[in-house]
């Protein structure tokens, strides 16, 4: 394959530029983007773009929202699936005048996830070839022991004098919180045709009402319940988590986010999930350091190795991919293609890394700025205006109901994770 270099690094920077938009931009999924310029693909070709330089495009795009959509959801409550366990301590972090170390702590989650993907592609490449065909079969209840680990290790609020069995106490609001989330994902799936959005980009996502009230709205009414207010943001501060502590946060978000990339019909959401089964439970400044450092790095590893799977089974695993395989013909690929994107990863993460950095820097010094009361208004207004637009008055409704059930966490004193039945339960009862 013939290779201009010019028009290789010009893809790369329109990637990455609409990566920006499409990741600081609330509602718009990597996913859906990704289709949206498979559609535009006439248009590329006619300004000279082939048909791999397309495919390079929409990679570089789906990596750097990786990257970049951590900052709506740590400053305006607004997550996607793939980021939506990060609200909480990111804005833990938030509340205590740290914002732009949450971008940092997320940017390096991402950035390490790189260079450990790329370390273990290959044996984890021949490791899933050779047993796709059994993880293919039992799906369905390796998601369930997903959430059996998920309600076992959930403990409650720590307090003296409760009791040896008032885990079971907390263990019962997390089923009860699971099946709430699930039953309502459940029915906003069935329902998708009810959507009627006034501006459409892409296929409409019942995801945005669903998410935008489970982990984003919900928490914004509890500030404004408690008055809440962020107080001055530290700019350029440090954080001291130990190395060793980073490495292993790394570790375990990349392998769960390769681990979910070979699985059919689940998002990275779920790797987010697995993530944070990993990640050791307990109240400390530094465990909430290493939930972000895991998400967004479980987030970044599976648009990777979604890559490496669509090279090794031939399956895609994300809007991305299906873009991909439909710009360049899978059997046409050799190693030095995989090779060269691979590359372009690498080359269009740096980038995004500092991106990241940048933008988190300048957000948050503008947040501390002004009054918490009336951006959480102002937020949930957008939020509301979000939703009508883009899934119309059943998104409304659906999202007005997600809304208190993600705040049951927070009065039940136990885990938000299991707010993600909303995707996890309509999942496993499609693959029994």
């Amino acid at each position: 394959m013939d290779i201009s270099i010019t028009l290789l690094i010009i893809s790369i920077f329109i990637g990455f530029f609409l990566g920006i938009i499409s990741g600081l931009t609330p509602g718009i999924h990597v996913n859906n983007f990704a289709l949206i310029l498979l559609a535009l693909t006439p248009l590329f070709l006619k300004m000279g773009f082939a048909p791999f330089y397309i495919a390079v495009i929409i990679l570089s795009n789906s990596v750097t929202q990786t990257f970049v959509d951590i900052i709506p959801s740590i400053f305006l409550g607004a997550p996607e699936a793939d980021t939506a366990l990060a609200v909480l301590p990111g804005h833990k972090l938030l509340m205590e005048g740290r914002g732009f170390e949450a971008v940092r702590l997320s940017a390096i989650g991402s950035a390490g996830s790189v260079a450990a993907a790329l370390l273990i592609a290959v044996p984890l490449g021949f490791f899933f070839m050779n047993i796709y065909g059994t993880i293919d079969a039992y799906i369905g209840w390796i998601l369930v022991l997903i959430v059996v680990l998920m309600i076992a290790t959930e403990n409650g609020e720590v307090v003296e004098g409760q009791g040896s069995l008032v885990h079971i106490k907390y263990k019962s609001y997390a089923v009860i919180l699971f099946l709430l989330s699930g039953m309502l994902g459940m029915f906003a799936f069935d329902n998708t045709d009810m959507m009627t959005p006034l501006v459409t980009l892409g296929e409409p996502s019942i995801l945005l009402p669903l998410l935008s009230g489970l982990f984003g709205a919900s928490m914004l009414v509890l500030a404004l319940m408690t008055h809440s207010e962020v107080p001055p943001q530290q700019k350029n501060c440090r954080f001291t988590l130990p190395g060793k502590r980073i490495i292993r946060s790394i570790l375990f978000g990349s392998a769960a986010g390769s681990f979910v990339a070979w699985l059919p019909g689940v998002s990275s959401a779920v790797g987010t999930i697995i993530a944070r089964l990993l990640v050791r439970e307990d109240k400390s400044e530094d465990a909430s350091k290493e939930f972000i450092i895991s998400l967004s790095g479980a987030n970044t590893a599976n648009a990777i190795f979604s890559l490496i799977a669509l090279y090794t089974i031939h399956r895609t695993r994300s809007g991305a991919m299906v873009a991909i395989n439909e710009l360049i013909n899978i059997e046409e690929w050799d190693m030095s293609v995989i090779i060269l994107l691979l590359a372009v990863i690498v080359y269009v993460s740096i980038l995004s890394y500092y991106a990241t950095i940048y933008l988190g820097d300048r957000i948050s010094g503008l947040l501390s700025k002004m009054d918490y009361s009336k951006i959480c208004s102002a937020v949930l207004v957008f939020l509301t205006l979000l939703v009508i637009m883009f899934t119309g008055w059943f998104g409304l409704v659906i999202f007005l109901i997600s809304t208190p059930v993600g705040m049951v966490s927070s009065f039940a004193k136990i885990r938000k994770t299991h707010a993600m039945g909303v995707i996890l339960l309509p999942v496993i009862l499609y693959f029994f």
